[in-house]
């Protein structure tokens, strides 16, 4: 698509065009859906949400958006995977979160190495139609978050998440799958980070109890962790609607592939003081070296900016 046309009609072109892609994949998947309601076997359920998303999900939905963003966009090519990955394996992918496009961005980059993504999900999405009921489908977890003061007068909400990681991952057991966490939890702004007094330039504290149990649930599973970490661009206008309007076709993107962390898979992180503390230093470690990476692909991304055209 010629980059004379204006940023705002690319952005419009790419939202319709991936809205008609999402309603052509969800008629091809609403059979799957509903022998999936009217079947009471779990594993014919399961083998129903794999087909579902190696089919639909991994083929046509995927391949649909990824030739709108070819097409509206350009390839994004500066993507460089540290490591050997296989879509017949499964993986811990954990990135950072700026945006609510670094879900079809990861979706995007990460489609043709793995399979198909499934990610934590806030619970208010599952009631937005057409979009709940397809992550209902493909078994994505849904989490209810709570504020502190909610947590602090009644501390059984915070097993609530918990409970919903142990469901996902029974599920999850019976494929090969990769689980995206995002570890802060929630977008990271400069605002958050100042209000929460992070002590990264880039990030917010990562949340280790829930990327614990995931480990704990299925680290038998995963044939390593996938440390991701986006850069976006700089842009007046939101994530989102930078990556729709063509922005972002050169955001940066590194993967690196890493093993299981050694004595961290199997523990209580709830109860086990010093289990806890040594995962939470194996995280603020890896969170520590994804800040200073996001720093090196910054100043990567200036240098470029100043080179004379």
């Amino acid at each position: 698509m010629p980059r004379s046309l204006p940023a705002t009609l690319i952005g419009v072109l790419c939202f319709g065009l991936m809205t008609v892609a999402l309603l052509l994949s969800f008629a091809a998947l609403l059979p799957v859906a509903a022998l999936k309601l009217l079947v009471p076997v779990p594993a014919i359920r399961a083998r129903l949400s794999q087909f579902g998303m190696e089919r639909i999900a991994g083929e046509l939905w995927w391949g649909l958006n990824r030739a709108i963003y070819v097409t509206l966009h350009g390839p994004r090519t500066d993507f460089i995977v540290d490591g050997t990955l296989d879509r017949n394996k499964s993986w811990l992918v954990i990135c950072n979160h700026q945006s609510w496009a670094d879900i079809p961005i990861l979706v995007d980059l990460l489609g043709q190495h793995m399979p198909f993504p499934r990610f934590f999900l806030k619970r208010e999405l599952l009631w937005v139609p057409i979009i709940g009921f397809v992550c209902w489908a493909f078994d994505m977890p849904f989490m209810k978050r709570h504020s502190r003061a909610a947590i602090a007068a009644n501390p059984a909400l915070q097993q609530q998440d918990l409970e919903a990681t142990r469901a996902a991952c029974e599920k999850f057991r019976s494929m090969p799958v990769t689980v995206v966490n995002f570890a802060e939890g929630t977008r990271s702004t400069a605002a958050k980070r100042a209000a929460r007094g992070s002590p990264y330039r880039h990030l917010l504290r990562p949340k280790a109890a829930g990327l614990s149990f995931t480990l704990n649930a299925m680290g038998d599973q995963f044939a390593g962790i996938v440390d991701v970490t986006l850069y976006y661009a700089p842009s007046p206008s939101s994530g989102v609607w930078s990556f729709l309007c063509g922005d972002q076709r050169e955001l940066r993107a590194r993967a690196h592939v890493l093993p299981l962390p050694a004595g961290l898979v199997c523990g209580d992180y709830q109860t086990d003081a010093e289990f806890r503390a040594r995962f939470q230093v194996w995280l603020n470690a890896l969170w520590a070296r994804k800040d200073q990476e996001l720093d090196e692909l910054a100043a990567a991304a200036d240098r470029f900016d100043r080179v004379p055209a």
